[in-house]
């Protein structure tokens, strides 16, 4: 089975781009598979979980980073609050349409708070 992904856009200088282009060309990887393996698990041939960046000054460096989660966001569009919840999105957005759970429309658009949610949550 797929594993479940989410789309991340990033804007990387254009020398990094062709790098990551002819990597994952020479591995016969996706370039989000290689990105992903690079950041979280092992490739099937990589090795080490080394990641190597090259310098402005041409030199080498080998090390490890750490990721740290951003905080969640205080405002909620239906996929979000779906996703805390556990429910699908369609699910939020007709509770949200019936009134039943608590949400704002601005626009076209449905737009929860986590603090609402949560505490909506706590009393249901």
């Amino acid at each position: 089975m797929e594993p479940e992904r989410r789309a991340l856009y990033v804007r990387i200088p254009l020398p990094a781009a062709e790098k990551l282009d002819r990597a994952a060309f020479e591995m016969q990887v996706p370039k989000q598979d290689l990105v992903a393996g690079l950041l979280f698990e092992h490739l099937p041939g990589a090795g080490s979980r080394r990641v190597v960046v090259e310098s402005m000054d041409d030199t080498m460096t080998v090390g490890q980073h750490s990721f740290v989660p951003a905080d969640a966001p205080d405002v909620l569009t239906p996929a979000e609050a779906a996703e805390l919840l556990r429910i699908d999105e369609e699910t939020v957005v007709a509770m949200a349409d019936r009134g039943e759970l608590p949400a704002r429309k601005l626009g076209d658009e449905w737009r929860l708070t986590r603090s609402a949610v949560l505490r909506w949550l706590e009393e249901a």
